[in-house]
């Protein structure tokens, strides 16, 4: 074994030490294909309004590009597997579904504490520069782990691994090192397309693409308006994110549920009421989600999906919830409090058009109270 071979074995086991469940190596340039594919991407618009990943799109179709003195890429993963089948949830109507990586503490924070004491260590073992990234720099984290060997992006553009199925947070490590490369990994999807056929708004309009337009993860999360018309049914119960093409990924069966306490679903998410969900004012949101990934949407936007979720719940007994909001001060809760008090009584939401229709100034919260007027009495 040579010195940058023992050197690089040396950093998967401090990898695998600090907890990580994957680790491979890359060298620190992409194919002209990754950026091509970007660009295609942004150039469809499929990003919607995601304008980050537009903004510095060179320096994020390599790592050489951001960073021209980095000659290595150390690709991590870590295994969030869920101690449930998230599909369950969905039958759960009267509770909020909020995605398995959002139901405990920001992965964001764990993994990047991780990630820099293994770059200072190996600063000072091996007299190196490292920059370290999870999810928030121009970094294809997703392609520099199929090119270091640690999974392959799949049909629904996740990385998916032999061994942890689709569940695997990614982080990566680069560094001035010049280490020799891992293997890439081979696209094992085959025929499959379980993740394009269950996807509940289409979202992919071929094998590896996505339109985050159509996506619920991005209507629930990254899209700070309103939420179409067209989507909100299916929708469902997703209040937060979306699982159903990674969870129905048949990889999975070879995946073990994290051992990671910081991952497991914290029982107060297993199974929250629309309710009480809905009832939240700023304060309690803030309290709730402490910690959580879910916080960073903030409470409008939060109640906006629950509203969504009641709305499609056919119970009866939630129109009290989504009546209550009707002169919220968020336009956001507002339009979905129309949308969902019409979907369960809308005898109650005709009835309250006078009192609220004539004061409303927002657009967007007046359409939906004009779309009463198209809709049949019950």
């Amino acid at each position: 074994m040579t010195t940058s071979q023992h050197i690089r074995e040396e950093i998967r086991a401090r990898a695998l030490a600090e907890g990580f469940d994957a680790a491979g190596f890359t060298g620190a340039r992409l194919p002209q294909s990754a950026g091509e594919g970007l660009a295609a991407f942004l150039e469809r618009g499929h990003h919607g309004d995601m304008d980050w990943l537009e903004n510095r799109r060179d320096q994020r179709a390599s790592p050489d590009a951001l960073w021209p003195e980095a000659r290595s890429v150390i690709a991590l993963g870590l295994n969030y597997g869920p101690d449930e089948d998230p599909m369950e949830k969905l039958e759960r109507t009267l509770e909020g579904n909020i995605s398995v990586y959002a139901g405990n503490k920001d992965y964001h924070d764990i993994i990047k504490k991780r990630l820099k004491r293994i770059g200072r260590w190996l600063c000072e073992t091996h007299d190196c520069s490292v920059k370290v990234f999870v999810d928030t720099a121009p970094v294809m984290e997703k392609p520099l782990g199929q090119q270091a060997g640690i999974g392959w992006q799949g049909k629904h553009t996740n990385l998916v691994s032999r061994e942890f199925g689709s569940w695997l947070f990614l982080g990566a490590i680069y560094t001035t090192l010049d280490l020799p490369p891992d293997d890439p990994e081979t696209d094992h999807c085959g025929s499959c397309r379980a993740c394009l056929d269950i996807c509940p708004t289409q979202a992919f309009p071929a094998p590896y693409q996505i339109d985050a337009r159509r996506c619920i993860s991005y209507l629930t999360i990254e899209n700070k308006g309103h939420i179409p018309l067209e989507f909100r049914a299916a929708m469902g119960n997703r209040i937060y994110g979306c699982d159903d093409c990674t969870a129905i990924c048949p990889w999975n069966k070879f995946a073990a549920q994290t051992e990671e306490m910081a991952f497991h679903t914290r029982e107060a998410l297993r199974g929250p009421l629309l309710a009480d969900l809905a009832a939240l004012d700023d304060g309690a949101f803030r309290e709730m989600f402490r910690a959580s990934p879910v916080k960073r949407i903030g409470r409008d936007r939060f109640v906006r999906n629950v509203l969504i979720a009641i709305g499609n719940s056919g119970a009866p007994a939630l129109a009290s919830s989504a009546q209550a909001l009707l002169a919220d001060p968020s336009a956001l809760v507002r339009a979905m409090a129309v949308w969902a008090l019409a979907r369960l009584d809308i005898g109650a939401a005709k009835r309250a058009k006078p009192q609220y229709d004539a004061l409303e100034m927002d657009d967007a919260v007046r359409a939906e109270w004009q779309r009463l007027d198209q809709q049949a009495d019950q």
